[in-house]
């Protein structure tokens, strides 16, 4: 590859990121991250996810533990209406604990046909629905963190803006 065509794949990345950056209408944001959050860090993302709401941008998660019942919990205060959940599996595959929040939202997208995967490939899955529908990714994981790495990587090969936020 030439230096001149990856100089104007860079510029059309960049140009990209700062149309969605500056956009002032709502957009479609997707929240994502590790199940494993102190409990201070999943407070934040609640906040966060509540504010962008307010905003009026429109929130994609999916239905684990952690980060996404905490931006569930903040979306659902600001208005459910613009909370869109999307798990990997059935409803009745998600953990005990997640069941009941998941019921109270609105528009929630399940996905059976994942129920025989494993739960790891069922969530690169759902992952990459996500993002086919988000404008935005903002994801919070370790750096071990593969999967949610790799949702992060094709986030970017499709030219999402993505903000990666690590906790360790």
């Amino acid at each position: 590859m030439s230096q001149s065509a990856v100089d104007i794949s860079t510029i059309d990345t960049l140009a990209q990121e700062l149309a969605t950056i500056q956009q002032t209408g709502s957009k479609r944001i997707a929240l994502l991250g590790s199940r494993h959050v102190p409990i201070t860090h999943q407070h934040l993302i609640e906040m966060m996810s509540y504010a962008m709401v307010l905003a009026g941008n429109r929130l994609m998660t999916s239905g684990a533990a952690g980060t996404n019942s905490a931006s569930i919990r903040g979306a659902m205060r600001a208005d459910p209406n613009l909370l869109t959940v999307i798990l990997p599996q059935s409803l009745e595959r998600q953990p005990r604990e997640s069941q009941e929040q998941l019921k109270q939202v609105m528009h929630l997208v399940e996905n059976p046909e994942n129920d025989h995967l494993p739960l790891g490939e069922a969530s690169a899955l759902c992952n990459a629905e996500i993002i086919s529908r988000c404008q935005q990714l903002i994801c919070f994981a370790f750096h071990d963190s593969k999967t949610l790495l790799k949702t992060c990587e094709e986030a970017e090969a499709q030219r999402k803006v993505v903000t990666l936020f690590y906790f360790d």
